[in-house]
């Protein structure tokens, strides 16, 4: 029997059901809850690094956006807000948009 340790949609276990497979799971405590949504969204973005497609790129910026989600309401955070905390850093420290890649900064 494969063995994941890791957060899942919460779906999957209705899915693995429906295939007819055993599995074993539990519901993560609040402590250890955000430290896996962190784990996860690290494995999204490594699938994203991945990815050769357009399609698979957006599925995983898909997942990421929810892990994004998940880890606002663990933290007690709307959406709303960090919205607001993400244009205010955007004004005072700019986006991504230009696509500057900074290779090095002489020392004084």
């Amino acid at each position: 029997m494969p063995v994941y340790n890791k957060l899942v949609r919460d779906n999957m276990l209705e899915i693995i059901d429906s295939k007819g497979l055993t599995y074993r799971a539990r519901t993560l405590e609040p402590i250890e809850f955000l430290t896996e949504v962190k784990a996860k969204m690290l494995e999204e973005a490594r699938e994203f690094r991945e990815a050769t497609t357009e399609q698979e790129a957006i599925e995983e910026l898909v997942d990421i956006l929810e892990l994004v989600h998940t880890a606002i309401s663990v933290l007690g955070v709307s959406y709303e807000e960090l919205e607001s905390f993400r244009k205010h850093k955007k004004t005072e420290r700019g986006g991504f948009d230009s696509g500057i890649y900074l290779i090095e900064v002489e020392e004084q």
